[in-house]
């Protein structure tokens, strides 16, 4: 009996697998050999635990819908990212990220004024500015130059700053705790020394827009603040999460964006020379879904039995949405590994969530995309890299994907 269960628990393959170097935009091979199988199977994480892994993209979808699946990390069977998260699940104030039903259209609500498409249209221009000072900068100075620490890390942290009125020249010390913060095996320490010196820097920075309000949206959480509706943990949390994922996430896309255009030169090309704003917009999608670079997967927790793809997901059982083999299903993609920035439904791409908690600031993140991709490619119409593609440094250590740095020239 002993040695049956010992078999049946070496069965149940380790998750999460970083990506092949053979092939670095793909999904990882043991996951795809998983989603070829069935849309859900088993998988065994850090703690030991098992809980479902959906690969599958209807498995996905219906998931993210589905009212009887929970995003609060303090019920037991969470399937935890790591220690660090672990360590802090009692000590974290509530926020949009960990809550459901009405408490979290309660904080949403909250984060949805600086977002809203209108507000995020009217950014445009300031978003293009940024762009084209970083890329004059670029061809300013010396070859080569690193898209990273150049283009891909300054736009989106220098838009998401001024929107939350968080000092651009923090955005070092900002960045470099989001780093511990968000590494992918994270301990109880590096989360001391990351995300909570991170979080005491914005109840500072909350109780200064108490004092002195502007027009921000960390202004508007202290004024939720002064009213009563929440408390400064909790203001703070709120626009952790925004800052973040405001800009470490976009940063990781244009990143490895660039990368894989300057793979795939005949899209450059078509992306370079178009003006189409359908195409544009299209492009961003389909890179999205070709990357999905959110890859430790979308934590949940079943709260009833839940019955989905001949499975039984009980209740109390953890559940890992990865958007990265959802987004190469086959079924929903044909030939997922070729990029098509004219594919007909990449706007079907889950690299943002689903349902109700999909991401806050999607519409922001696509508007930088739009901006910088394009304008990029025009700018700097030679651009290659300055290093054998086998020697780009992948980010297989953190929980966006991405590069972590990218030589080019000219």
């Amino acid at each position: 009996m002993t040695d049956t269960v010992s078999d049946t628990a070496t069965e149940i393959p380790e998750y999460p697998v970083p990506r092949s170097a053979q092939c670095p935009f793909a999904p990882a091979p043991e996951v795809m050999d998983l989603a070829a199988r069935a849309p859900l199977s088993r998988v065994r994480i850090w703690d030991g635990s098992t809980p479902w892994l959906i690969t599958g993209y209807e498995a996905a979808r219906a998931l993210f819908a589905d009212s009887r699946v929970s995003v609060d990390d303090r019920k037991p069977g969470f399937p935890h990212w790591n220690e660090a998260m672990l360590s802090t699940v009692n000590k974290r104030p509530r926020s949009v990220f960990t809550s459901d039903a009405e408490e979290h259209t309660r904080y949403r609500r909250m984060l949805s004024r600086p977002f809203t498409f209108k507000r995020v249209e009217g950014l445009r221009a300031a978003i293009q500015e940024v762009t084209d000072e970083c890329i004059d900068a670029i061809l300013a100075g010396p070859q080569p130059a690193d898209i990273i620490t150049e283009l891909a890390l300054p736009v989106p942290t220098k838009v998401i700053s001024e929107m939350l009125g968080v000092p651009y020249e923090d955005h070092e010390f900002f960045q470099h705790h989001a780093n511990v913060g968000l590494a992918r095996y994270a301990t109880a320490e590096d989360h001391a020394k990351g995300a909570m010196g991170l979080n005491k820097y914005l109840i500072d920075l909350v109780q200064k827009k108490m004092e002195k309000p502007e027009e921000d949206a960390v202004s508007d959480l202290a004024e939720r603040v002064t009213a009563g509706e929440i408390d400064v943990k909790e203001a703070a949390q709120l626009g952790t999460g925004l800052l973040i994922a405001g800009h470490e996430t976009t940063a990781n896309m244009i990143g490895i964006g660039v990368l894989a255009l300057l793979e795939n030169p005949e899209q450059a090309d078509l992306l370079r020379n178009t003006e189409d704003p359908k195409l544009i917009a299209n492009a961003v999608e389909e890179l999205m879904r070709y990357l999905s670079i959110i890859q430790n997967g979308q934590r949940r927790v079943a709260l009833e039995d839940i019955e989905i793809a001949g499975e039984t997901i009980k209740a109390g059982e953890g559940i890992i949405i990865d958007l990265v083999p959802a987004n190469w299903d086959p079924a929903e993609f044909p030939h997922p590994e070729q990029l098509d920035l004219t594919r007909e439904n990449a706007g079907q791409e889950i690299g943002f969530g689903y349902g109700r908690h999909q991401c806050v600031g999607q519409q922001l993140a696509r508007a930088e995309m739009q901006i910088v991709f394009p304008t990029l490619l025009r700018r700097i119409p030679t651009m290659r890299l300055a290093i054998p593609f086998e020697e780009v440094p992948f980010k297989n250590d953190t929980l966006a994907y991405g590069v972590y740095s990218l030589p080019v020239q000219w």
